[in-house]
């Protein structure tokens, strides 16, 4: 029996290499919560819960993240033998609605302290274990300008760090998006895939145009055109369409994975642990996708080194992976808080093999970039966490 012995929560806050334009805000940092729990037997777990622009992009943000951890799940976690990980979120669900940003963070940290506390990687604990060893990483070209994102897109196929690329629009007209979106597919032709991410600002009479223009300039797939709580409008852009509609703001767990896949409102799922609420959460959408003849994408909030390779794990164990991921949230953040940065290479990621996540912190940066630099690193959970 393992029983939680400190806890610590905080908030880091790491600038980006360059702003990242997304429709609804424009970032300039990425601010994570760090989870830390430690067993009776002086076991670690790390866990991370990120998410985009504070309160822009979704109902959490790091604050309420922090808030709801440190307020109402680090108690459930005192009674709980914290090394029966299912049970332990099962009865954290029962005392806490909603808040899946939070439940992930700390569902993360107690597989990272289970795999260590057996010897094994936190992918073998999820389904049947890992499949692959590596994933395909596509990177987000997000600065708004034609040609400094064609040059971006250029440097990462010369250096063999990408060859899937994402671009952020919706902010401009969609004619104008659309010429935007062109002007990259061409040049960069057969060498690379081209998707575009809208999240959500589209009418759907905007993207019944913008998907239609967008498969004759090249793309490959549109994600998220119009709101996700329109099902009905998805399905009917779904479809009629001939370029793919991937659902993400729609995705928040196994029932609107069901929902959706029963609707036929998506060709393809994008995979989030946050927003499904967890690792486990995400292998249940994943198989309600396959089951349902759906495409699978490793989805990102842009994690840092933590959320992002708690990602890797569950994507490692999925036998269908054919649209890739895009864990590139890393790569977008001036300094590493890691002892070690996560393995690129050859335009994909490399899963580690060692116990739990495979992953330690950099005390160094932690300390510099944590919000609440003059807070001790540990405290006892019984001391009010």
């Amino acid at each position: 029996m393992a029983m939680l012995s400190r806890a610590d929560t905080f908030i880091v806050d790491v600038p980006t290499i360059r702003p990242h334009v997304l429709a609804m805000a424009t970032m300039h940092a990425q601010s994570m919560v760090i989870v830390r729990l430690i067993d009776a037997d002086g076991v670690e777990g790390l866990g991370e819960g990120t998410t985009i622009g504070g309160l822009s992009y979704g109902e959490e943000s790091p604050e309420s993240i922090k808030s709801a951890i440190d307020t109402y799940i680090v108690p459930v976690l005192e009674t709980c033998d914290i090394a029966q990980v299912g049970a332990t979120m099962a009865k954290v669900a029962k005392c806490v609605r909603g808040n899946h940003f939070a439940k992930c963070a700390v569902e993360t940290a107690l597989l990272d302290l289970a795999g260590k506390r057996l010897g094994v990687p936190v992918s073998e604990l999820i389904g049947g274990g890992r499949v692959r060893g590596s994933l395909p990483v596509a990177w987000t070209l997000a600065s708004g300008d034609t040609a400094r994102d064609i040059a971006e897109g250029e440097a990462m196929l010369e250096a063999r760090r990408h060859r899937i690329f994402k671009l952020k629009i919706g902010k401009r007209d969609v004619r104008d998006d659309v010429a935007h979106v062109g002007a990259i597919c061409k040049a960069l032709g057969d060498r690379a895939s081209v998707r575009v991410d809208v999240n959500q600002n589209w009418s759907e009479a905007q993207a019944k145009l913008g998907m239609a223009m967008l498969a004759d300039v090249g793309c490959d797939l549109v994600e998220q055109p119009i709101a996700g709580d329109d099902v009905a409008g998805m399905a009917r852009l779904s479809t009629t369409q001939a370029v793919p509609l991937m659902a993400d703001e729609a995705l928040h767990g196994p029932r609107s994975a069901l929902r959706i896949a029963a609707s036929h409102a998506a060709g393809v799922f994008a995979l989030k642990i946050a927003q499904s609420g967890g690792l486990f959460a995400t292998a249940e959408v994943a198989a309600i996708g396959t089951a349902a003849g759906i495409g699978l994408y490793g989805g990102t909030m842009l994690e840092g080194g933590i959320g992002t390779i708690a990602s890797a794990h569950v994507f490692a164990t999925l036998p269908e992976l054919a649209w890739g991921t895009e864990l590139f949230g890393p790569l977008l953040q001036t300094e590493e808080i890691l002892s070690e940065p996560l393995a690129y290479a050859d335009f994909s990621l490399a899963v580690p093999t060692a116990p739990g996540l495979g992953v330690s912190l950099d005390e160094d940066k932690l300390a510099f970039f944590r919000r609440d630099r003059t807070a001790p690193a540990l405290h006892a959970v019984n001391a009010g966490a």
